[in-house]
């Protein structure tokens, strides 16, 4: 394999994704479908349509915002603010901006700047977007991921929480995943959540000096995201810790036992796990993950919870909400490891072959009227033997050829081969009818 001439890669982290058919040099095998755009695609569709049948609406927001948009609403303690987000600052305006390193709060802080709760009661949104997070690079995990997100803003209810779970297992389920867990917690409210910091604290004081400096921190900081440390060693210390659905307040429990209630008539499978708190302070009562063992160390596929407290936090008024996230680099790399077996990648109607610069000469207007005509067709625009052009329409998977040369255009026609029918048969048509065989073929 040829090394790369060119002294410009792709930025730590981040990775080209290219038109199926294309070798990608220098590339994991394990990693492959991450960089096959047709498995993009694949995706998003599957995403799409299962939004469409859950009553869910695209809303796009930029890649950058205000810094204090995402110090508010994920928490200063967090991992995401203390470490992880890239800052830019204009040198022209000197404005300071945050490229965006998750998806909740961008909606939320459209939500109530353009006054979306006098449009209708509840919003049921859905985005697809680029996430950047500075990060220790390893599989599965990127410093520019993209997401898949799905917001509910105005409905306060566990039968909301069991649609937003039901919708991503949905979407994976519909994609093929097989092997994935869905883990569900209730970190309860605020109020309850700092009686129970507050034992937590007491809890892990003497345990300190074994513990991690990252934890080390989040104690003084932060300290119910020492629940959410990735050292084994933490988890160890920690496995006895007191459990945060014991403290939970009487709404929260009743919420909790009802989405559980919903979830089993629903008959999605789930793990309680009370130790789940996911990343962000915005959580309120339900915090959920979906997670597989063929992502490797980084296991969530999915993840997401309850933020009823957002919007105020952001300035607006008191309104209920839950989402969550969906890593699509994540997903392809589950479903490579699973071995499932490739989408079928749609091809071309047709691929024009001109021999010499009077079969070009024919084939210009003809390709435009091909497309014109509704079909999908491309030419050869290299001049090479036409053995390498049959070749060429192999890797767009083609379905016929249509040969021009100097003898068809005497005799007025082209010559259309079958590419896909056993011995590839041609065979000669107008060149004023090419379109309409192609068409009815």
């Amino acid at each position: 394999m040829a090394s790369s001439s060119t002294r410009f890669k792709t930025p730590g982290g981040t990775h080209d994704v290219f038109p199926p058919g294309v070798q990608q040099a220098n590339s994991p095998d394990d990693t492959k479908w991450v960089e096959d755009i047709t498995r993009w695609h694949w995706f998003e569709s599957v995403a799409r349509e299962t939004c469409r049948r859950f009553g869910y609406e695209e809303i796009r927001t930029p890649a950058y915002e205000a810094p204090e948009l995402f110090r508010r609403a994920v928490g200063e303690g967090t991992d995401i603010v203390n470490k992880e987000m890239y800052d830019v600052v204009s040198d022209k305006s000197r404005d300071r901006y945050t490229l965006r390193p998750e998806g909740t709060a961008p909606v939320v802080r459209a939500y109530l700047q353009h006054r979306l709760d006098l449009n209708r009661p509840v919003h049921k949104l859905y985005y697809l977007a680029a996430i950047f997070r500075h990060e220790r690079e390893q599989k599965g995990r990127y410093r520019q991921h993209h997401q898949f997100g799905v917001e509910v803003i105005g409905a306060p209810g566990p039968d909301v929480d069991a649609e937003i779970i039901a919708l991503a297992m949905a979407v994976l389920g519909g994609l093929g995943v097989t092997r994935m867990t869905l883990k569900l917690n209730s970190v309860g409210t605020p109020a309850s959540r700092a009686r129970y910091v507050e034992d937590l604290r007491a809890f892990a004081e003497p345990l300190l000096p074994q513990m991690s400096e990252d934890n080390q921190r989040r104690f003084r900081e932060n300290a119910l995201r020492m629940l959410d440390s990735k050292h084994e060693r933490d988890q160890q210390l920690l496995e006895d810790a007191p459990r945060l659905t014991d403290y939970l307040d009487d709404e929260s429990r009743a919420h909790f036992e009802t989405l559980q209630k919903y979830l089993t008539a629903l008959n999605v499978d789930y793990v309680i796990d009370p130790k789940l708190v996911r990343g962000f302070d915005y959580y309120t009562r339900t915090a959920f993950e979906v997670q597989s063992p063929d992502v490797g160390a980084q296991s969530a596929l999915a993840g997401g919870g309850r933020y009823d407290g957002l919007t105020e936090q952001l300035g607006g008024p008191a309104t209920p909400g839950i989402g969550f996230g969906m890593g699509i680099e994540r997903v392809l790399i589950a479903l490579q490891a699973a071995g499932l077996p490739a989408p079928e990648t749609p091809g071309i109607d047709a691929f024009l072959c001109p021999l010499g610069a009077a079969g070009r000469d024919a084939c210009v207007p003809l390709l435009a009227g091909l497309r014109a005509a509704g079909l999908s067709a491309d030419m050869d625009y290299t001049g090479k033997r036409l053995r390498t052009m049959f070749d060429q329409a192999d890797l767009l998977r083609a379905r016929y050829c249509v040969i021009v040369g100097d003898d068809e255009i005497a005799k007025g026609v082209a010559q259309v081969r079958d590419m896909r029918a056993e011995g590839k048969p041609q065979a000669a048509v107008a060149l004023d009818f090419v379109s309409d065989y192609l068409t009815r073929a």
